[in-house]
């Protein structure tokens, strides 16, 4: 971590219900929130994955969309002041619509991050309303440098990669995952397989993963909850309940990252030169 950041961090997981299509209702929440966090003397709050719309957009008439700039978002910024926020939003970019999280600090916008990897099977349609994003970067905040990896973009293990490499040391994930009768999985095995992928992410690039999942009900779907922080060695640390909102306080000790990192090297050779090769083999379709 380099000079003059800070090593402590303590971060507020927000597991909020989400009101469908009214962005000044899911604000309201959000400022609440964001005071309680400071209340616990929290440094960052982290939202869910479109917390200022909520998920079922198919459902919505009215356009929810905000530009990075919109009064709603700068409102929150200025609101939240001192305190790191990641909110999630339907972003109206200059041509396309994105499923956007976005992080404030110091009263301002720092980073966009667009989902880059939509679902679209079952009661998943987000290809009919957004378009993916084209980048992932990591980006510095006041305690060193995170990354956004928003739901479905978590499951993309060169995402994560990428992000640890450009000197990320901690994952956020905000994310809308339910329990949808049409994926044919056992609801056990999603939050199950939610933890597992944590974990594998956490340990192996030896990094902070701070994942953030909605609760309430959708157009018959189920958002579970379980928003959980993994530390460097794969150890859950801090735990949300599972399916009611909450707000939950966990303390990370980001000098840890540096310690895992030099007991177990896994991360110290990215080879980049190796896999920008057989990525162009593969994407010129040679043998």
């Amino acid at each position: 971590m380099s000079a003059g950041h800070e090593q402590l961090l303590r971060v507020a997981l927000a597991q909020v219900d989400c009101a469908l299509g009214d962005v000044e209702e899911n604000a309201r929440r959000a400022r609440a929130a964001i005071e309680e966090a400071r209340a616990g003397g929290a440094n960052m709050i982290i939202f869910p994955e479109l917390s200022l719309t909520g998920y079922a957009l198919g459902a919505v008439r009215d356009d929810v969309a905000l530009r990075t700039d919109d009064p709603t978002i700068t409102a929150l910024a200025a609101a939240a002041n001192d305190l790191g926020v990641v909110l999630g939003f339907v972003e109206d970019g200059p041509v396309h619509t994105y499923n956007s999280a976005i992080y404030l600090e110091g009263g301002s916008a720092v980073h966009v991050q667009r989902k880059a990897y939509l679902p679209t099977y079952g009661r998943f349609e987000e290809h009919k309303h957004f378009s993916p994003g084209q980048t992932l970067r990591a980006f510095d905040s006041r305690w060193g440098r995170a990354a956004l990896l928003i739901c479905n973009d978590a499951w993309q293990a060169p995402l994560t990669f990428l992000a640890v490499h450009d000197g990320a040391r901690i994952l956020i994930v905000p994310s809308c995952s339910s329990l949808a009768p049409e994926a044919g999985t056992d609801p056990a095995l999603i939050e199950s397989d939610w933890r597992d992928l944590c974990r594998f992410h956490a340990r192996f690039l030896q990094t902070y993963v701070i994942f953030v999942n909605r609760v309430g009900e959708e157009a018959g779907v189920t958002f579970w909850g379980g928003s959980h922080v993994v530390d460097p060695w794969g150890r859950v640390v801090a735990e949300a309940p599972r399916g009611e909102p909450a707000l939950v306080l966990a303390d990370l000790d980001l000098a840890a990252v540096r310690q895992a990192r030099r007991q177990l090297p896994l991360v110290k050779e990215a080879r980049l030169d190796l896999l920008i090769r057989e990525f162009h083999r593969l994407a010129d379709g040679a043998p």
